[in-house]
């Protein structure tokens, strides 16, 4: 069947945490729902000097729960180099809790506190990447067709006086004893998603559509709710990832879609209507909408999604059990 080449066996989980460590929007005002915790605006009687920040990037704090046993990862590290650490501060997060790191994928949005964090990590610890993470030059064109080199943030030698242990792998890979699933590079099925049209990577010395191969998402299985997947940008579309972790899993039961989904800007607009309705084929309990969506796309999907629409913000905490 379908099935075999890929077929992966994902534990059920009982609880899973997502703290946002970074995001582009941050509101100390928000009230909790069922579903999302806001941090408290004080610890004790004084409100603090400090805040926390927000920035274009994304970094979430994953914690899952089977049984007894607990986890926690991060999944990508913010763009600037001293914000994700300055949050976690806030947020009184040890770097030290991380088990395993994921990048989505090699842009500076999602890999630029990586090196700092890496700094304050006392043991070794997984690094889990798509091969294409290191690959260079990339671009952006510009709509006046000037063309922007992407920094590199993501360069092999770097590791090597580093704690840490690169896992790279087109494949999926079952992380913490398989209770979250890296996805791996994404299966592209649908007709309307597309990828980023202006992205362009150096080969040969020529310049061609970079498909930014290397976006991969993570996915657990909820126990009697169904799958959580977390995106990066979904660079491979958000459609395109679900259905792959669907297929990855066997799983057919979508419970909740987070993450950044790269909806943003006129290009991606023309798609929004086809993103929408394939997800509301998903029927998702729980939507939360990230980082470079898009701000109309995220309005839209409020919209749509009233009962399972969460507004992100930096330091709220989504609870799934």
């Amino acid at each position: 069947g379908d099935m075999d080449p890929l077929s992966v066996s994902l534990k059920e989980v009982d609880r899973v945490e997502v703290l946002t460590l970074m995001d582009n929007f941050v509101d100390v005002l928000l009230e909790d729902t069922e579903v999302v915790t806001r941090p408290p605006k004080a610890s004790g009687e004084e409100i603090p000097t400090d805040t926390l920040l927000a920035e274009h990037g994304l970094s979430l704090l994953v914690k899952v729960q089977r049984g007894t046993q607990k986890h926690t990862i991060m999944l990508d590290t913010g763009y600037n180099s001293m914000s994700v650490l300055h949050n976690m501060d806030i947020l009184a997060i040890d770097p030290n809790e991380l088990e395993v790191i994921v990048l989505s994928h090699a842009h500076m949005d999602h890999t630029g506190s990586l090196h700092a964090i890496l700094e304050k990590i006392s043991k070794p610890i997984p690094l889990v990447v798509h091969p294409d993470a290191f690959l260079y030059p990339r671009f952006l064109e510009e709509k006046d067709w000037s063309i922007k080199r992407f920094p590199r943030t993501l360069v092999r030698n770097d590791f090597e006086q580093r704690n840490v242990k690169i896992h790279e792998s087109k494949a999926p890979t079952p992380i913490l004893d398989g209770a979250i699933l890296v996805t791996g590079e994404v299966e592209r099925t649908t007709a309307f998603e597309k990828g980023m049209p202006n992205a362009l990577l150096e080969r040969d010395g020529r310049l061609e559509p970079d498909p930014i191969k290397d976006d991969q998402a993570l996915v657990m299985n909820l126990k009697q709710k169904g799958l959580v997947v977390i995106s990066g940008c979904s660079h491979a579309g958000i459609i395109n990832t679900v259905l792959y972790a669907k297929k990855l899993t066997g799983v057919e039961k979508v419970y909740a879609v987070l993450g950044g989904f790269h909806l943003s800007g006129a290009f991606f607009e023309k798609i929004l209507a086809q993103t929408i309705d394939r997800l509301k084929a998903l029927s998702p309990a729980v939507v939360v909408p990230m980082h470079c969506t898009g701000r109309k796309a995220t309005e839209l999907i409020s919209r749509e999604f009233p009962s399972s629409f969460v507004l992100n913000s930096v330091g709220s905490k989504i609870t799934l059990t």
